[in-house]
């Protein structure tokens, strides 16, 4: 059963966050005019996209649970990403407006396409990390991330993200990943990076940003 958004206490600030991200800007574009409806519209998203993330794979939160969130994808037997891609296109068609929601399907496709050329097979998606803009600097972004790092160390399997933040690359390289890709995303017109990560390479000395 799907939680309701207000169990996910974080996705203010994930919005607060993340609504400068060219992606979150693209499939929010319905409410470029009022920032309050295009921050509670997204605000939903990242409620779902959490739930997601506790039923198909990892769903981690900061010690109050308010200040930002990460959230991993694990592969899925087919039934239930099947399952859960028809769930989630049905909250898209009734939470984003019409362009945003034909723009995510165009970003998310783009993206989908280019992935497995570098991402090794039965890699976990760092799908979302995001730390109120009022509490970066604190080390917290790592350490939402350090919990799943190991784990992932310690089942010896790789992961991968992609962001379209290019500050945001410095501080995945000191975690271990590293650039396998970039590519000009043509619904946005921005540059993505594409970063993978092998087991065993997680720096535990990594609390800088986030």
């Amino acid at each position: 059963m799907k939680k309701p958004e207000s169990e996910f206490p974080s996705t203010p600030a994930l919005a607060d966050a993340l609504i400068v991200d060219p992606f979150y800007l693209a499939i929010s574009v319905d409410f470029e005019h009022d920032m309050a409806a295009r921050k509670a519209v997204l605000a939903s998203y990242f409620g779902y996209s959490l739930g997601e993330a506790e039923r198909t794979g990892r769903c981690l939160a900061t010690e109050d649970g308010r200040l930002g969130a990460a959230a991993w994808l694990l592969p899925r037997a087919a039934a239930v990403d099947t399952a859960e891609s028809a769930a989630k296109n049905e909250f898209l068609l009734a939470t984003l407006g019409p362009r945003g929601h034909g723009n995510y399907h165009r970003i998310v496709e783009f993206m989908a396409a280019r992935a497995p050329a570098v991402v090794p097979e039965g890699a976990w998606y760092l799908s979302i990390l995001g730390v109120s803009p009022a509490a970066q600097g604190r080390g917290l972004g790592a350490r939402l991330l350090a919990p799943t790092l190991a784990e992932v160390d310690a089942a010896g399997v790789p992961c991968f993200l992609e962001t379209f933040t290019p500050r945001s690359v410095a501080f995945y390289e000191r975690l271990g990943f590293r650039t396998a890709a970039r590519h000009l995303e043509p619904v946005t017109s921005s540059p993505y990076a594409i970063m993978c990560r092998l087991p065993g390479t997680y720096l535990a000395s990594s609390t800088e940003n986030g």
